[in-house]
């Protein structure tokens, strides 16, 4: 106890020498990017998501966060998160990883998508010059999951894509110290830098918001194929990989849609890859919808169900028992969740203690 509140204490005195010292130094957060070309002295074209900004001198990228100055790109946020927590891995939502564990979760400023529903706008809508932001390093990062005894860090709350560099520094000290990564993201971003990133990620859970290409690029800002062939990538370099889906009444709730999607999870990422359907709830640009009926939650998993997925879930629903994980073979409850709590774990050494089948995920 006394390791812990230590651990809370350093991090609340960090917060306050880091919010004085950002007030004080514009220039913190400012390294150059990872993946651009020139294509002259004052233009230059961003790899690192599908939409390819080409940017002339001065001008910040659809993200908000990587800017032009002397003909170089920069990331604004490198090492200035304006959100850090220790939150339950089970928040994120990772099910098939470390039950229980905690896990120390940091994000920037920024997002390269533009989703109407987005629960956390006030920051991944926002430059860094807009929020709260305080230096922390990627070793003070790692140093702080430590001392609070976290299993692991995870990159998430905004997109983590677009504070790529800080993640990937953070990550590779993360390993040294035998720490679990964990990216939570829309996974909008090209072949090779996240090739790169896989090395050092353990776990994965990518935002497929949708399979309707129009419904993304009107609600999300976002292209279907860019997503899919992300979701191949993380598969193919050995993450471990959960899928969310939010469910957004009269938008994205076409039953026939979801099928396909399944379908899809299927055949490319396997019958046992985890499918979350999340509850929405009205916010940001989207007020005037309505919550998601459980009805139509329960209907999904049965679609994901019937298309033959075997670990399907629904959250966002407070003590729904399809927040639970059972053994598909003998239907024995393994984990019971009350919220982000473990009342039941039945898993052993990665299999079922009634059966013995094999339970994928990071145990």
């Amino acid at each position: 106890m006394k390791k812990k509140l230590l651990g809370k204490i350093i991090l609340v005195l960090l917060v306050l020498a880091t919010c004085i010292a950002a007030i004080a130094s514009p220039l913190i957060g400012r390294r150059e990017a990872l993946y651009y070309s020139k294509i002259d002295d004052k233009t230059v074209q961003c790899e690192l998501c599908p939409r390819r900004c080409l940017l002339r001198e001065g001008a910040r990228g659809a993200c908000r966060v990587r800017q032009v100055r002397g003909g170089k790109l920069y990331t604004l946020v490198y090492g200035n998160p304006c959100a850090f927590h220790i939150d339950p891995i089970e928040k994120k939502p990772v099910y098939h990883m470390l039950p229980a564990s905690t896990s120390f979760s940091i994000a920037t400023a920024g997002c390269n998508l533009r989703c109407k529903f987005c629960q956390n706008w006030t920051i991944s809508q926002r430059p860094p010059e807009e929020t709260h932001n305080v230096e922390m390093m990627p070793h003070q990062v790692v140093e702080l999951a430590v001392r609070n005894d976290c299993s692991s860090i995870a990159y998430t709350y905004s997109e983590p894509i677009i504070f790529y560099e800080y993640m990937l520094d953070t990550a590779k000290l993360a390993k040294e110290k035998g720490l679990k990564n964990v990216m939570v993201t829309a996974g909008y971003i090209n072949e090779e830098p996240l090739r790169e990133l896989c090395k050092y990620i353990d776990a994965a859970n990518v935002d497929l918001k949708g399979f309707d290409k129009k419904y993304l690029r009107k609600v999300c800002g976002q292209e279907l194929e860019p997503l899919l062939e992300a979701l191949k990538i993380f598969k193919e370099e050995g993450v471990w990989l959960e899928i969310t889906n939010l469910i957004v009444p009269t938008l994205n709730d076409d039953m026939e849609t979801i099928k396909k999607m399944c379908i899809w999870i299927k055949d490319n990422l396997g019958e046992e890859t985890p499918l979350h359907f999340s509850r929405f709830t009205p916010m940001y640009q989207l007020k005037n919808l309505y919550h998601t009926p459980v009805a139509t939650l329960e209907k999904a998993k049965q679609t994901a169900e019937e298309a033959g997925l075997k670990y399907v879930y629904i959250g966002n629903v407070p003590a729904h028992s399809a927040s639970n994980t059972y053994c598909p073979d003998c239907e024995a409850l393994l984990i019971e969740r009350i919220g982000y709590t473990i009342a039941h774990n039945n898993i052993l050494e990665g299999k079922c203690k009634f059966c013995a089948r094999t339970i994928p995920g990071i145990w």
